[in-house]
């Protein structure tokens, strides 16, 4: 298979479906996510065991395996430490920022209005395993859970004959309280609703496959998540000055997580288009995920783009709303100014995705499927609640009491506009 370019404005009805209304693939398989959800919040731990026997090929021992974590970083190279903590370091730092500050101040005379955060108090993380082992997802998604405060973060990962030992030293290295080895929509049913050895958590977060994805579909208002994420993203908007051999890297780098992957350049330089075309082409020959990455170019949703216009270009990707921009071009500032929909945006040619995947500080754990047009990725926020506080003096409720009043009046609620009214005519029989 190989890559070939098309022309944006050429783009059928169907080539623009395939582009703009992309899915997480969850709907085929719900109906058996819902058993596998009820019979984990049913059975507990004997449901957990049987679905990891079918599904993992894996008799489980302990499901806790906290401890495992310490021993695994005990044990590991000195250069994997030094990464791992390197990692946790800049993602903590960039993650503290976000901190907000509680905060009160007075908006009229005597009607002093505030707001105040507080974390949550049980989240549970979900740390893929399967084909590729995944340290930096347990670091995406504890550290921030532990810098917002969170009393109790747990991490469910799945389970191996030989679990592996640089994820579990990453999850002791971004400080979870419990690990459980546990995957699948069986793992979400647990974090869910709680089992005799996993402990019910109020929040959900991290990537999956589709059975995670769909597990969190279907406890969704039992437990609150983060967002229903599907495969890996990735936009490059490139112009004249891109080297295509960085752009053609950038696609490779997205193709190699999943076939089922959404790659896609787009540029408005012709001899831009063909050079990144052919260079894919050459990159993924010789790539050890080959098969993954051709799988992946193959998605209907992946390809080589060219455009009339930059303007052109910019309008495809807003409507795209990757969960990744990177933007290779003279003026990426420019370009960035005119896109608001994306995920996290990559700047210039020596910014590539991999650095948010892994030290830049920035979270990878970011929307897909469009949902950069309404949210953001995993941060500070997704782990604090907001509490609005108020005080009025006397002559604050006074001030604004007629117009409480009245609405509450014109909304049929007497009560509301008598306990204000009663407030006030007792001030005034006081005086």
């Amino acid at each position: 298979m190989t890559v070939d370019v098309r022309e944006l404005a050429d783009l059928g009805p169907a080539d623009r479906t395939a582009f703009f209304d992309r899915d997480a693939g969850i709907d085929a398989i719900s109906d058996d996510v819902r058993e596998i959800v009820d019979r984990v919040h049913e059975e507990g731990d004997v449901a957990v065991r049987e679905f990891t026997s079918e599904f993992d090929g894996v008799e489980l021992g302990n499901i806790d395996i906290t401890d495992a974590c310490g021993r695994a970083y005990e044990d590991l190279e000195d250069d994997v430490r030094e990464a791992i903590e390197t990692a946790a370091d800049n993602v903590r730092e960039f993650h503290e920022a976000q901190l907000p500050e509680d905060w009160r101040r007075e908006f009229g005379p005597g009607r002093e209005l505030g707001r105040r955060f507080r974390p949550i108090e049980r989240v549970g993380v979900y740390v893929p395993g399967g084909s590729a082992a995944y340290p930096s997802s347990a670091i995406m998604g504890v550290v921030p859970a532990v810098v917002a405060g969170v009393d109790h973060v747990a991490v469910v990962t799945p389970p191996a004959d030989e679990l592996n030992p640089v994820t579990l030293a990453a999850i002791h290295v971004a400080g979870a309280d419990a690990v459980y080895s546990v995957g699948g929509a069986q793992a979400i049913a647990g974090l869910a609703y709680g089992t005799e050895t996993i402990t019910r958590v109020q929040k959900i977060v991290g990537p999956g496959n589709k059975w995670v994805t769909a597990a969190k579909a279907a406890v969704r208002g039992d437990v609150e998540i983060d967002f229903l994420a599907g495969p890996s993203e990735v936009v490059v908007v490139a112009d004249e000055t891109a080297d295509p051999d960085l752009v053609a890297a950038e696609l490779v780098a997205q193709a190699e997580h999943d076939p089922n992957a959404s790659v896609v350049a787009v540029t408005d330089d012709a001899d831009t288009a063909d050079a990144v075309a052919a260079a894919v082409n050459e990159q993924t020959a010789v790539r050890e995920r080959e098969d993954v990455i051709r799988g992946a170019l193959e998605n209907d949703a992946s390809g080589v783009l060219l455009a009339r216009s930059m303007s052109e270009a910019i309008l495809f990707t807003e409507e795209y709303a990757p969960e990744h921009l990177s933007i290779i071009a003279g003026d990426e500032e420019s370009i960035l100014e005119r896109i608001d929909s994306a995920g996290s945006v990559f700047l210039g040619p020596n910014t590539p995705v991999a650095a948010g995947d892994y030290a830049s500080g920035t979270n990878h754990v970011l929307p897909t499927n469009g949902g950069a047009r309404v949210t953001g990725g995993l941060s500070i926020e997704t782990f604090l609640r907001s509490t609005t506080v108020q005080r009025l003096s006397a002559e604050g409720l006074t001030d604004i009491g007629d117009t409480i009043t009245t609405l509450a009046d014109a909304e049929g609620l007497e009560a509301h506009a008598e306990s204000v009214r009663r407030r006030i005519e007792d001030r005034e029989d006081d005086l």
